[in-house]
């Protein structure tokens, strides 16, 4: 009869046990919904940090323009606005489709 009630226990221990696990696994807030959010913050993250580069980048560029830097209005003339110098001759590229 010892026998019986040691794998009766040991039965019901490894059912409970693996019950246990799968809510932990698989629950509203479970380790799988744990792991994929994890990975949403982090990419959201690397945005965040990608946004912040590129938002100073362009606070730069607007100081160089506020405080006339010759170089950067003539930089900015030649590629947003398509200006050249009186003497200057454009050559434009067309690209291959």
């Amino acid at each position: 009869m010892k026998i019986n009630r040691k794998k009766i226990f040991f039965y019901l221990f490894a059912v409970i046990f693996f019950i246990g696990l799968i809510y932990i696994l698989f629950n509203e807030y479970g380790f799988i919904k744990y792991s994929k959010l994890s990975s949403q913050v982090d990419s959201i993250k690397s945005e965040i940090n990608k946004l912040k580069t590129e938002n100073e980048n362009l606070k730069n560029e607007i100081d160089s323009l506020r405080n006339k830097i010759p170089a950067k209005m003539e930089e900015v003339a030649r590629e947003k606005y398509d200006m050249v110098k009186p003497d200057e001759v454009t050559i434009e590229i067309e690209k291959e489709k």
